[in-house]
């Protein structure tokens, strides 16, 4: 299990590139300084609660999803991605099966 400061920081850094920010312009939008914000990338140093929300409300996340690690399978827009197309898939199948289905009885 990694450590949740690491965890943490790393998906801090996820985010802020996902968005396009430098870490001083992050940190600007924070109120922090760069170097405070390095160091909870690095998983130096960790936040505070208020700290937490604003990182939330800035990356529109929910809490928890700053807390998984790359090995975790979290409910994010990838995951729901991937159950909609195994949807359309099956769908596909499915109705593909019910089409020869319905020509074969028309034969009869």
């Amino acid at each position: 299990m990694a450590n949740i400061k690491t965890v943490f920081g790393a998906n801090v850094r996820h985010y802020r590139k996902k968005q396009g920010f430098t870490q001083e312009q992050l940190a600007e939008k924070l109120g922090i300084t760069t170097k405070h914000l390095g160091t909870i990338e690095t998983g130096a140093h960790f936040v505070s609660a208020d700290l937490l929300e604003k990182f939330t409300k800035q990356f529109q996340v929910s809490a928890s999803a700053l807390f998984y690690s790359a090995d975790e399978v979290s409910l994010d827009d990838s995951f729901f991605s991937q159950v909609d197309q195994m949807i359309d898939d099956e769908f596909t199948k499915i109705s593909g099966k019910i089409k020869t289905q319905i020509r074969y009885m028309k034969k009869k």
